[in-house]
C-alpha cells in the first residue's frame, strides 16, 4: 500500500488556500489489537491515494497502536483524505495474501470496502479552517 515517507513532509499550498490554517484529529476504532503501529497518510492528490509512496506532498505519521488520538496541524484548505494501516508486525508495509489485506486498513469517512481500496472522492473530507475530526473504523479482512 504504502511506505512512510518523512514524517515532516508538507503539504503544498492549495489554489484559493487562505492564511486560515485548520487541523484535524484523528481517532481509531475496532483495533484488533495494540500490537504494533498505526501508519498514517494524509494527502490532498488524488494520485497519491492511498499509496502515499508516490505522493512527496503528503504528510505521514506513525502512532502506536493503543487507540489514541492523533492530531494534525496547520493544514490549508482543501480537500483531504487518510488512509491508514494498521502495520500489527511493524514491517513498514501492508501485508497481504492472494491480495487481500492481512492487517487491519481504513480510510477516512469509512466508505464501504469492496474489491480494492475507495476512490479518492469517497473518502474526502474538507478542511476549511475550523478544526475537523475523523472516526476511522478499522477493517480486518483475515
Amino acid at each position: 500500500m504504502w511506505r512512510p515517507a518523512a514524517a515532516g513532509a508538507a503539504l503544498l499550498a492549495l489554489p484559493g488556500a487562505t492564511a486560515q490554517p485548520g487541523s484535524l484529529d484523528l481517532r481509531f476504532e475496532g483495533l484488533r489489537s495494540t500490537k504494533g503501529i498505526i501508519r498514517i497518510c494524509l494527502t490532498t492528490n488524488p494520485a497519491g491515494f492511498p499509496d502515499c509512496s508516490k505522493d512527496k506532498s503528503a504528510i505521514t505519521r506513525s502512532a502506536p497502536a493503543n487507540g489514541g488520538a492523533v492530531q494534525f496541524g496547520d493544514l490549508p484548505r482543501g480537500a483531504y483524505v487518510v488512509a491508514v494501516i494498521h502495520d500489527e508486525n511493524g514491517n513498514s508495509k501492508l501485508d497481504t495474501f492472494a491480495g487481500i489485506p492481512k492487517e487491519g486498513v481504513g480510510f477516512s469517512r469509512n466508505p464501504r470496502l469492496m474489491f480494492g481500496p475507495p476512490s479518492f472522492a469517497s473518502a474526502s473530507f474538507a478542511v476549511d479552517g475550523a478544526p475537523v475530526t475523523q472516526v476511522i473504523r478499522m477493517k480486518y479482512f483475515l
